[in-house]
């Protein structure tokens, strides 16, 4: 069993598809997790300024972390065998001294560690295209980049000078994971494999009790969680919670932009951020799973993992139209406008919950068996 190195986001907020997949994998495989190294350099605002700080003295920007040494993390059954560490790097470095200086801080940090752990012929894997001047450096015996999201086309991100981090990226490595039929276009036929988001079938089918901070006035509840960022249709969302005050809409999750765009009305519930092993507590409980998504080049190249979830809790879907949403659509109601999305909430009562066989085929051990076996014949 050969080990891994991980570049992928801060260990421990919302778990991501790197997370899921990795979690399971280190049941089998000693894993070193580097947190977040950034994808575009910080720009004048606090948020920005205090990330990049942040990056600079090795501190996690995740919620549950803020370490600076190693640390070893469990998984809920005491399987996990990962050890996650912050670096002291450049974010999104673009000139070559930027990022060489950037190479040198994290090899002269890195190394020592790999070294500790004594990590048996390790597999490279990232999710990040800026780990891309570390390849070649770590003794990995192979480089696996899992691209998660289209890069281009994703907001907060440095486009010009991590797409010139992927091409590179691209070229070292010796497997492309894509996480969905549009991303696939981008990498060449002989390194590419499909490796569509998964989902934790047992936590979010299982029925739990209903979160205490959902409004619990007796009206029907519109529901929807994740980053609230530049793909939600804010828009659409004013006009549908305007035009049916008898709802409340709830919404759970960081907010990424500047300032909160959800419409300032008295049936609009910002929640904040919740632990993903809570999700459920909310969206077993609304009535409507809501994905108000806008129509752009970062949504066509999405596998949303909340669309999986939603599927597995069991509670009725309304979204727009994406291409993700295709070998689901007999199992959600898709609708093109806001009027769209009034009506269909109107028929709520009268739609089907989606059986749970829907995404059984689809767990994040599945996934994880799968791709075992592929880095089995790396």
């Amino acid at each position: 069993m050969r080990d891994l190195i991980v570049f992928g986001e801060d260990f421990g907020g919302l778990p991501s598809s790197t997370q899921h997949l990795v979690r399971h994998l280190a049941k089998q495989h000693k894993v070193l997790w580097v947190n977040s190294i950034g994808l575009r350099q910080p720009r004048l605002s606090v948020k920005d300024i205090t990330r990049a700080f942040n990056k600079l003295t090795g501190r996690s920007n995740a919620v549950t972390q803020n370490m600076l040494g190693p640390q070893h993390v469990a998984d809920s059954n005491d399987q996990g065998n990962i050890t996650v560490v912050n670096l002291k790097t450049i974010p999104a470095p673009s000139s070559k001294l930027s990022r060489k200086l950037a190479q040198q801080m994290m090899l002269r940090q890195l190394k020592p560690v790999i070294a500790e752990l004594k990590l048996h012929n390790p597999i490279l894997w990232t999710s990040l295209p800026t780990a891309v001047d570390l390849c070649g450096h770590l003794g990995e015996s192979a480089v696996v980049y899992y691209c998660g999201d289209d890069f281009s086309a994703l907001a907060g991100v440095d486009h010009k000078t991590v797409a010139q981090h992927e091409l590179e990226l691209i070229e070292k490595s010796d497997l492309v994971f894509a996480a969905s039929e549009k991303l696939m276009d981008k990498f060449p036929n002989e390194k590419a494999q499909l490796l569509p988001h998964g989902v934790d079938v047992g936590l979010f089918s299982t029925p739990v009790p209903r979160a205490h901070d959902l409004p619990s006035n007796h009206r029907p509840i519109a529901g929807f969680y994740g980053s609230l960022s530049q793909w939600l249709d804010y828009d659409m969302v004013k006009h549908v919670a305007t035009a049916m005050p008898e709802w409340d809409f709830v919404f759970i999750g960081p907010n990424e932009l500047d300032t909160l765009m959800l419409p300032k009305l008295s049936n609009v519930h910002y929640l904040g951020p919740r632990p993903h092993h809570t999700l459920p507590s909310y969206s077993q409980h609304w009535n409507v799973s809501l994905l108000p998504f806008v129509d752009n080049e970062q949504i066509r190249a999405c596998s949303p993992l909340k669309l999986m979830e939603y599927l597995a809790a069991g509670t009725p879907i309304v979204t727009t139209p994406f291409p993700a949403m295709v070998p689901y659509k007999n199992h959600v109601t898709s609708v093109e406008n806001a009027q769209q999305m009034v009506e269909a909430l109107e028929q709520s009562r009268h739609l089907e919950n989606s059986p749970v066989s829907v995404v059984s085929k689809d767990s994040w051990q599945n996934r994880g068996n799968f791709v075992h076996w592929m880095l089995e014949l790396l």
